[in-house]
């Protein structure tokens, strides 16, 4: 490495804010001299070795403050996140301070090098990794404990010191990225190179994803059109219709991984190694050596995270997936109630009367999903995981268990107990389109209308001189600190999850569902492009190589898709026709074929390449290059 750095200034001319920090009001002076010295103190004395400056607001408060880097400090924290960038020779390779002359368009004095979301990645890495060395307690606040090796911005934040950390909005690049976006309704792929470079791989994987998804389903929604018109009541022909569903799950999933392989080597996260991914800022323990790293970090037992999980997360997911049953119970009371006051009134009052279980029953499933959302988050949290990676996937797997139970365990429980499939049917159709009604308008109508309402209130509040920088600034960051967080993909995964569910689960009994999901779709790409450009703050950019575990999700689905498919259809009057004398050859039968597919579904995975030949080229291209340089050294 060319610099050390021992040699970075703490101080730059030209300062250029990327992060706001606020703090709370009434926040002692010792506190903030504390903090803001071990943000500007050298990496070598435990600072982050970054700029920071306080922003005057109107009212003369100064609880908030800008934070910034020199450019060279920003390059030697691309080389230590290990960010991939492009170089002359158009190959993709790990940033380093010494070898940057190679790098396309780099140059001396081209602070574009880096994107606004990467120096705002690299500002939060630094800020999330300053940790407690020889302080017992904040400084000021004797109550607010610290320990050798606890996140100092972890602390101040469940003290209520720290109020939020956030990185600004760059303006004129938002209003470019608006019009490209969704500044205009039209048919077309969305920009999303310029949504990487602007929100950061992990917010452009998932709109992608939903692209393409959207896209994949159109073959289903034509095909399920037909089927819905001319084959309503006979279940019977939607045998063909089930087996193409079938063989879509598996061919979309395994596209989708080529597709994302070419989008992640492009901006680089493909080559991204997981083993340096630091500990994450809730992660507490005491101070040790990481033996693979030689690194000081917290140390936690992993003997004491799996007695968390297995003697006290285990049991609570299993009594919530209990309670989940016992309401399921109750909404087939409420159908059966309904039915009964339809035969004895036998009224269009009486018949729409049959609708609102399934109405009422959609709406406390989701009111009870976000319930439990929260319940996992603070488990998940309490459990400690040392990952951010561990955290997600613990958190997704118990939220995707009761999730998946909730939405689905009436509809198993009316087609292979009850086997009422004109019930199945309306139920299906009744809770597709209410989750997806109460989706929209929970996550993108609401907090865009709040969010206006705000902003009226702000500006009628704010009299400024438009013709000063300083002040511009300080009211863009007033109006920023005051929007909504956006708490990442999470939510907007596990929506397209379970209507995957509903589309590929019982798509032999209702083909409109596909249909349904498309036109939500549509939607759902111009509702969260506005939430995220208008309704929250800026999120950081995660850097990220695909969509996790969520991959494995949806395989998962597809899986159990053949199982309910194969079992309906052999429940079907004209398949059961066949076998008049033993029932035990249809189940064989039934097994032989759900076998023989789920066996081409894994041989067509086998065969279908995660990567494209080019990217595997270049890849092992890379590494030979690798052991080449070891072998010299």
């Amino acid at each position: 490495m060319a610099e050390s750095w021992s040699f970075l200034d703490t101080v730059e001319s030209n300062f250029r804010p990327l992060v706001v920090i606020e703090l709370a009001k009434g926040t002692k002076e010792e506190t903030i001299e504390w903090f803001m010295k071990r943000i500007v103190d050298k990496k070598a004395d435990g600072g982050a070795q970054l700029l920071i400056k306080p922003l005057i607001m109107e009212n003369g408060h100064e609880n908030i403050y800008l934070v910034g880097a020199s450019h060279l400090r920003l390059l030697l924290g691309a080389e230590t996140v290990g960010l991939v960038k492009e170089c002359n020779d158009n190959s993709m390779r790990t940033f380093t301070y010494s070898s940057r002359k190679t790098f396309k368009d780099f140059a001396d004095d081209n602070h574009n090098f880096l994107t606004m979301a990467e120096c705002q990645y690299i500002i939060k890495h630094e800020l999330d990794n300053l940790r407690a060395k020889n302080e017992k307690m904040i400084p000021g606040y004797p109550q607010a404990k610290l320990y050798p090796g606890k996140s100092i911005v972890r602390r101040l934040l469940t003290s209520g010191i720290l109020v939020q950390i956030f990185p600004l909005h760059d303006r004129e690049e938002l209003k470019k990225l608006r019009h490209s976006w969704y500044g205009r309704v039209r048919v077309g792929y969305q920009p999303l190179d310029d949504i990487r470079c602007y929100f950061g791989e992990t917010i452009a994987l998932y709109f992608s994803f939903l692209e393409y998804f959207t896209f994949a389903l159109i073959p289903m929604a034509v095909i399920g059109i037909p089927y819905y018109v001319f084959a309503w009541e006979d279940y019977d022909k939607y045998v063909m219709f089930a087996t193409f569903n079938l063989l879509w799950s598996t061919v979309i999933l395994e596209v989708w991984k080529r597709i994302c392989a070419i989008l992640t080597y492009r901006w680089g996260t493909l080559l991204m190694k997981r083993q340096f991914e630091e500990p994450r800022p809730g992660f507490h323990g005491v101070l040790g050596i990481n033996p693979v790293t030689g690194r000081e970090e917290p140390v936690y037992s992993s003997i004491k995270r799996q007695l968390r999980i297995y003697l006290v997360s285990l049991p609570f997911v299993c009594l919530c997936l209990y309670f989940s049953l016992y309401v399921m119970m109750i909404y087939f009371d409420l159908e059966q109630w309904a039915l009964d006051y339809d035969k004895e009134n036998e009224s269009n009052f009486s018949s729409l009367m049959l609708y609102v279980p399934s109405i009422i029953y959609a709406v406390v499933i989701e009111v009870m999903n976000r319930i439990y959302r929260y319940a996992a988050e603070f488990l998940t949290s309490w459990e400690n995981h040392r990952l951010e990676s561990s955290y997600q996937n613990h958190l997704i797997l118990k939220v995707l268990v009761f999730n998946f139970l909730n939405c689905f365990a009436s509809l198993f429980y009316i087609a292979f107990v009850l086997f009422d499939m004109k019930l199945l049917r309306q139920s299906l159709a009744t809770l597709l389109i209410t989750s997806q009604i109460l989706n929209q308008f929970a996550e993108s109508l609401l907090p865009y209308w709040l969010q206006k309402r705000h902003n009226k209130r702000m500006k009628k509040c704010t009299y400024s001189q438009k013709t000063n920088t300083n002040l511009s600034l300080a009211e863009q960051v007033n109006m920023e600190k005051e929007m909504g967080t956006y708490l990442g993909t999470f939510d907007d995964y596990l929506e397209l999850f379970l209507q995957f569910g509903y589309v590929s689960l019982f798509s032999c009994v209702y083909p409109l569902a596909a249909v349904f999901a498309v036109l939500n779709n549509i939607t759902e790409i111009y509702s969260d492009a506005l939430k995220m450009c208008r309704v929250y703050k800026r999120p950081f950019a995660e850097p990220t190589a695909n969509i996790g575990v969520w991959q494995l999700a949806f395989e998962t689905m597809s899986v159990i898709s053949v199982v309910t498919n194969c079992m309906l259809i052999g429940m079907s009057p004209q398949v059961d026709a066949l076998f008049p004398d033993s029932k035990m050859d249809l189940v064989l039968t039934v097994a032989f074929v759900e076998h023989l597919l789920l066996a081409i579904k894994f041989i067509m995975a086998f065969v279908i390449p995660d990567k494209p030949r080019d990217i595997q080229m270049k890849l092992a291209k890379l590494e030979f290059e690798s052991l080449e340089a070891l072998k010299q050294q």
